[in-house]
This record gives structure tokens, sequence and C-alpha cells, in this order.
């Protein structure tokens, strides 16, 4: 059979379309990877390009590693020369070889969330900024902002207006400088520092724009606007751009993403053809039908439907129970259903909006004896111990970044404390120099004492560490061991004698068993390649591994990319699922965020999809009353098995109806009243007999700055006010509630005087 009569019509078009831009609009489950790298052979076998000019970027090692072993099952030549890698991955390979251009050394560092933190912390701390006002995790993200935007350090200070945002730019500025002084980059750094070597660089843009001839980028809808600079500059030269993505599963505009790079490429790459992928191989039909009426709603999107020839299936069903216990202890005992009746536990999942919805979940599934894993919980490398050994290898093979060897000085404990290390930064900081070389000249860092000898002898052990590394002879897993045997690691863990640190050891051998596998997989393995690796591992990309015979709990947005034959829907609730914010705010994209992402878990189901509501939840301490989901009444009745409560209070309506209805809220942002569709009925939640409503007050008596005060979560300070449609949005951030995000009118905020 010819290899490619298995795709269909439209496949077979996006994979002999070739030449020029195409824009390949690849419905959920509806086999875009066989495209890719059908495409890829083709590319090779029948229009005679070389391997080497194909480059495949995708967003997760797991995707790369996927479409590498597809490309090799499917081309009989040449398929280990094409560049299939994931966008960070991609850039690395590039910085290593030209970051020198940029003031790095091809062994710098990638910094991790975790790294990050800690750094900014140094930063706030030498800039003696107010933690409270200024918090270190609200400091990244407005940075990594600013970077997924190419916005540099200087054109933030430029464009800053207001004591805040001045000060936020002092702080990017710094943290910058800190990063080139540690010889590091964080992730975003990685695709910012590549399009400042493009862009500043011609000739080494010309050397890649050569080479390569042929571009495919999957998940495109999940591309944010450096990453779209990124490959605009590499595309421009041949323009033979392929991308692959749905703008309706565009869900991560909290990372940055911009679904407008896949809405406007036509636009940004003239002459482009558009080829749709409309058949869905997942999926029943009943269940798609829910999906496509879902998504419709959706104002800003490409026109496409998606269809099966697997058979209608049964209906997608909706359940609404009067508490969240009574969902969760439901969905716990259909669970051990199922699995009587056959089905695997990991063959079942249940989705939810946020993480905290888990609790509950988790309590039933113990309760009901439903084995179970939570994804997203502590990332293997972000553990301490794992922590601590990558920080020695960091060390190792560079030593200029400060925070590794920061962390490690007194890592077992060696009798090196605060004062020392205080003694020996500042020393680095008067001298200009690292903290790694002052740590080699502690003899000569004033006031160290006794204290020198025991910092001398760490630098020991670094030393003959390294000449470790350096022996042709000696492994990365040989390394690690090193590390464990000489600096008394293994021996401190073992003497806790607990099985915490039983359990650490076990972690660290599971780290050395990855680094024997990564030396036997590499060509020429390396040290810092090893590290690049571990660090840009992707929560998705260990989720493969855990997903062994029990029932799945995760986020809806951690679902992106997988299937199971039975799907739970949980908390569909206006409120909760779409988020009080979307609705409050009347924000037409943060609501078709909302649906996008509900579109998603719909289609991550292959044969079942149970839906389920609460009419009473309890959220942050307080119960909450919620209407049944937008988008389970966007659903016609027809294409859904509906189970629902009879309301507390209701009125007979005429007819026929079609009774949409309208939130009501509380001054708290409870909602209270809920009208459904078709069912002449209106239930109203007990204890609330009227509805308050928006009242837009011609301005505010406190500006950005000003303290406040609250009656629920006290004093704080207004952070930012903006002017909503029908109502100023105000973000405060409370001395003990931290940082909210209220309607004024609700709020009712009072200024503090002096």
């Amino acid at each position: 059979m010819n290899l490619y009569e298995i795709l269909n019509d439209r496949q077979q078009e996006a994979v002999l379309c070739t030449e020029g831009p195409l824009l390949v609009l690849a419905g959920a489950g509806s086999g875009k990877t066989r495209v890719l790298t059908h495409r890829i052979a083709y590319l090779i076998e029948e229009k005679g390009v070389n391997p080497w000019n194909i480059l495949a970027i995708t967003f997760t090692n797991k995707a790369a590693g996927e479409m590498k072993r597809r490309v090799q099952q499917t081309v009989s030549f040449g398929a280990d020369s094409v560049w299939v890698s994931t966008f960070h991955s991609a850039c690395v390979r590039i910085l290593r070889r030209h970051c020198d251009q940029l003031g790095f050394t091809s062994s710098f560092s990638i910094y991790d969330p975790d790294d990050q933190k800690v750094l900014m912390r140094q930063v706030l701390k030498t800039l003696d900024v107010d933690t409270k006002l200024y918090k270190d995790r609200v400091m990244l993200g407005y940075i990594s902002d600013a970077k997924n935007r190419l916005i540099r350090p200087g054109e933030y200070e430029r464009d800053a207006s207001g004591s805040r945002e001045k000060k936020v730019a002092l702080i990017y500025r710094t943290y910058q400088e800190e990063l080139l002084k540690n010889n590091a980059m964080d992730f975003d750094d990685l695709i910012v520092k590549t399009v400042e070597l493009f862009s500043g660089f011609p000739e080494i843009l010309e050397y890649y724009q050569k080479r390569f001839q042929y571009i495919m980028v999957d998940e495109y809808q999940d591309t944010n606007f450096a990453q779209f600079k990124l490959v605009e500059y590499l595309a421009s030269g041949h323009r033979n751009l392929c991308v692959v993505g749905d703008d309706d599963q565009s869900i991560y505009k909290f990372r940055g993403a911009d679904v407008r790079n896949i809405l406007e490429f036509e636009a940004a790459f003239p002459g482009a053809r558009v080829v749709k992928l409309e058949q869905n191989y997942r999926s029943t039909g009943n269940i798609l039908t829910a999906a496509n009426e879902v998504i419709r709603n959706n104002k800003n999107r490409k026109e496409k439907t998606l269809w099966t020839a697997n058979g209608e299936g049964s209906l997608p069903q909706y359940r609404q129970f009067q508490t969240g216990e009574e969902e969760a202890d439901y969905i716990a005992r259909e669970f051990n259903r199922y699995h009587k009746d056959g089905r695997e536990f990991k063959d079942m999942a249940v989705l939810y909006r946020t993480n905290a919805q888990s609790r509950l979940l988790e309590e039933y599934c113990i309760k009901w004896d439903v084995p179970y894993i939570v994804v997203g919980g502590v990332n293997f490398y972000q553990r301490k111990e794992i922590k601590d050994v990558l920080a020695y290898l960091k060390t190792i093979a560079n030593g200029v970044d400060d925070l590794a060897v920061a962390r490690i000085i007194n890592v077992p404990k060696r009798g090196i404390g605060a004062v020392s290390v205080g003694k020996l930064t500042a020393y680095a900081e008067e001298q200009g120099i690292h903290l790694y070389d002052a740590v080699r000249r502690a003899d000569q860092v004033p006031g160290m004492k006794k204290a020198a000898l025991k910092v001398m002898e760490f630098s020991r052990q670094i030393e003959a560490l390294r000449e470790i590394q350096m022996d042709p002879q000696k492994s990365i897993a040989d390394l690690i061991r090193a590390i464990l045997e000489n600096t008394g690691y293994r021996q401190e863990l073992e003497g806790e004698g607990e099985e915490e640190s039983k359990n650490r050891l076990e972690n660290i051998e599971e780290l050395i068993s990855k680094a024997a596998s990564y030396s036997a997989a590499a060509v020429e393995p390396s040290l810092n390649e090893f590290l690049e690796q571990v660090a840009l591992v992707a929560d998705v990309d260990r989720m493969e591994d855990e997903l062994t015979s029990r029932v799945v709990l995760m986020t809806l947005h951690s679902a992106k990319g997988l299937e199971f034959p039975v799907v739970f829907l949980a908390g569909m609730e206006d409120g909760l699922f779409p988020s009080m914010m979307s609705i409050s705010y009347e924000d037409q994209g943060e609501v078709e965020e909302e649906r996008r992402l509900c579109y998603v878990g719909i289609t991550r189901a292959r044969e079942e999809l149970i839906m389920t509501g609460a009419r009473l939840r309890m959220i942050n301490g307080e119960t909450r009353y919620g209407r049944t989901s937008r988008f389970i009444r966007e659903i016609p009745e027809e294409y859904l098995d509906m189970h629902v409560l009879e309301p507390a209070f209701s009125r007979q309506k005429s007819e026929g109806s079609d009774i949409r209805g309208t939130v009501t809220i509380t001054p708290q942002g409870q909602i209270v009243e809920e009208t459904r569709r078709r069912g002449s009925v209106s239930s109203f939640a007990p204890g609330f007999g009227k509805s308050f409503v928006v009242t837009k007050a011609s301005s505010l008596d406190y500006q950005e700055g000003d303290r406040v005060c609250h009656q629920k979560y006290g004093e704080g300070v207004v952070q930012e006010i903006k002017d909503g449609k029908k109502d100023y949005e105000v973000t405060i951030h409370f001395d003990q509630a931290g940082v909210k995000r209220m309607l004024a009118s609700f709020a009712k905020l009072k200024r503090i005087e002096g």
C-alpha cells in the first residue's frame, strides 16, 4: 500500500502542499502528528530535500520524541538528520554556539522557576524593596510578560509611568544584570536571546535561514509574540513554513500565548494556503456534537466543525448535585462502578478548572478505595535532593553560577554558616568576581578566620570532582556517585535514618539512572547537554510514566494533548467554570478563553463524557450558590442526558419558553440566582431576596498607591485601577489576604488618610 493512502483527503492535501506558507487547522483528534511526519517523509523521499534542511518544532520533549520516532518509522534514510526539537531546545542549541556574541559563555546555566525565585529575592533584597508590595512571583510574572512581548529592560524603563512601573523596570533591569553575571538564562531568555542574535547579527540569521529551507511548527496556537518573531525570522528566507494548530484549543493566554498568531496567519504570511482537518479519530459523534455546540459561541475563531466515522455513541451526561461533597462522592463511586464493568482505572480521568477542587475528589477516592494520582504535584526535578545534586553539577560545569554555589556551599553541613557566606559574597562584590572565585580565595577574605579552612576544603572537593568530570573514562552517572560519596551527602542522609531520607536517596538513584540512559543514547555525551535536558523537562513529559493503573485527577490545562475513554468534567458552574473573573469583567476575550478550555475538556473524552455541577460549593471558606455553567446551557437539551435537581423555589413560565436568565451576585461575588433554559423553572438560592445592580461611580476617592480598607480583607494598597465598561476594576494587595481583583462598586473600599 502507498505510504500516503492511509491519509484522508485533507491530510493528503496538507502533506503535498510543500512550497510557500501553509496553515493547517487541525481540530482535536484529527491526526496532525501523522500529517507532520508524513510531510517530512514526502519532502525527503519524493521531493529529494536534504533531511539536514528540515526543522520541525513542537512544545514538549514528549511530542518531539514521538515525532522523531514516527519519522524514523516512516523515512527509510536520513531521519536522524532532521532537526526535531522543542522551541527551547532548538534555541539552546543555537545559543550554545553563538551566545558569546551576547556576553555569555557556552556553559551558561538554565534557571528553572525555583532558581528564578531565589535570584529575584536576592534582587529585591539588594534594591531594598518592600516585598509585601513587590512579591517575587508577581515581579517574575511582569518580567516574563515583557519578555514574551520582546520588551527589553531599557524599553520597559523608557515607557514606565508611575512609581510602581518605574520600580518594576528597575527590578527587571537588575534581574537581567544578575542573570548575565551568573552566566545564566531563564526559560524566556532562551527565546528572547535567540531573537536578539537573529536581529543583531545578520550573518548568523542568514546561516540558519539557508540551513532550514522547510520549517514546520506544531501547536502554533500556543506561541507567544517572541516565538512568532523567531519563526518569522527563520522562515523569511525560503518562506516554506507550515504551521499546524487549532485556535479552538488556545488555552495558555496566562503563559503569554497569543491566539492572534494563528488567527492572523494569512495576514502575517501573504499568499498562505489554509487546509482544515475536521475528521476526528478520537471521540464518538455525540461527544463531538457537544464540543461543536459549545465552541461555535466564540466569535473570534476559524470556522470548522468536527465530525467522525466512529459512530454516535452514548449521549454526554450532566449531573447536578446539591453540594460539592455529593458531587465528589458520586464521581468516586462511578469510578468503582466503571471498574467493575471492566474499565481499567487508568482509562478514567476527572478534569477540573482549579487545583483546589482536587481536595474533595481525593477524599472521596480514598473513602471508596479508588486508586488515583493527582497530576501536577512536585516535579521530580524540583525536589530538594535533586536540586542539590544538580547544583553540584552546575558548579562543576559553570563556576560562575553564584546561585548554584550558594545552594551547596554548606550541603551537606560543613559548618559554613550564613555569616561566612555573607563575608564571601561581600568580598566577591568588592573584588568584582564570582562567588566561587571568592571561595577559592577564602584565606584572603577579611574576617573568615577558621571558617576559611572549611570553605577551601569545599573548593578542593569541587576541583576534585571537576577532574572526574574531565576523565573520558568516567560517565555523568559516575560523577553523581562521586558527589554523593566525596562530599558526604550519602553519609548524611543515611545517618538520619528516616524513611524520608531513604526516599531521597532513592530519588537520587533515579537521577543516576536518568544520567546513564542519557549517556547511552547520546552520540557525544556532555554534562552541559545533560543539564540542558533536565532543565527543559516539563510536567507533561513525565506524565506518561505516572499514568499506570490509577484514576487521573488533573486540571483542564494539564489535560491538553491527552485522551481517556471516560472523562468527568467537575464543577460546571458559572463562577467556577467559567471563572467569576471572566464573567464579572464581561471581557469577551476572557470568556472565550474559558470556552476554549471547556472545548479541550470535552474533546479529551473518547467514549463517555460525564459533566457535573453543584448548587452549593465551599470556595475560599465561603459557601457559594452556583448557577449551572453557561457552557452546559449552550448544548441543546436533545444532545444531553440531563439530571438536575428540583429547584428550592420555583415559578411557572409560559409553555415552550426558552429562558436563559441572568446571573445575580452578592457584594462578595456569590452567585444567588439561577434561571434554567427550557425548564419553565427559575430557582433561587435560599436566604437572598434581592438582586444587586452594578452602578459605576463617576470617580473614585482613592488612586493607585493609596492605602485602603475593605470590610472583609482589612487594609491593603491599591496596585492598579482599570476603567472597565460597567465598573472600575481594582487590584489591591491586602496585608493579610494577598492580592485581590475586585469591582469597585462591590468592594466599597475606603481610603486611609495619612
